[in-house]
């Protein structure tokens, strides 16, 4: 059983659906600690002005160390309608603009107060769209204590986990003894990020996942696996 952990992510970029597709089970770790400037609530997207950071403020005032499944959304009534008027607005040119658009309106139009909730919404349908079949599950779901390495221990036990598959720069911060000791194999993603379709000239890495799903719809988890591409960076 391979287990990959991940934040929930605000609409994520393609090597965090390439791990999940690589995966038996993928836990969405809404339990950890909301870090300001990450990508819990931010993405960046690509305009006629290049790459853009498509941002939903948080309410921080006074909450030095919540949690992420306790961030809320600042004045979402106004922000989320904003946010699909900047993604209609740069997409709506794209191929597949009609592919993903309703649907990802249909959500974020919702009434949201906490961001967990809403990111979960939102990856539940990009995996849905791309026909990943991978197992999701909810770390707050499950009673499990731990930092760090630990915990994602800890985490991968309760699924009888063999196997943690970690992000492709997680040399830098994984204790590889304490996956050794715990009987669990360490493995490393092996995304290489593909060139794919652009709106907008020049091809940029490293956006949201929605930016390939406009450009190239239905072929887009074939373009993650790494079929059916001709270039990579």
């Amino acid at each position: 059983m391979k287990v990959a952990i991940h934040q929930p992510n605000f609409i994520p970029w393609i090597g965090y659906f390439h791990k999940m597709a690589n995966c038996d089970i993928f836990v969405i770790l809404d339990s950890a600690q909301y870090e300001k400037n990450a990508f819990c609530n931010r993405t960046k997207i690509k305009t006629a002005q290049g790459g853009q950071w498509l941002t939903l403020p948080i309410e921080t005032a006074g909450k030095v160390q919540q949690r992420i499944l306790e961030a809320k959304i600042q004045n979402p009534k106004t922000n989320l309608p904003k946010c699909i008027k900047t993604i209609e607005l740069n997409y709506k040119r794209a191929e597949y603009f009609d592919y993903l658009f309703p649907e990802l309106k249909e959500i974020l139009k919702k009434d949201w107060q906490y961001l967990s909730e809403l990111n979960i919404a939102l990856i539940e349908l990009i995996k849905d769209k791309l026909g990943i079949k991978t197992r999701l599950e909810i770390a707050s779901n499950y009673n499990v204590s731990g930092k760090s390495t630990e915990l994602l221990i800890n985490i991968s036990k309760i699924f009888n986990a063999d196997v943690y598959l970690s992000g492709g720069g997680g040399e830098k911060y994984q204790d590889e003894k304490a996956y050794e000791e715990s009987g669990i194999k360490l493995e490393y993603s092996d995304f290489i990020h593909p060139i794919y379709p652009q709106l907008w000239g020049e091809f940029i890495p490293n956006l949201s996942i929605i930016d390939l799903l406009f450009d190239c719809g239905p072929d887009s988890l074939k373009i993650i696996l790494g079929n059916n591409r001709s270039n990579k960076l």
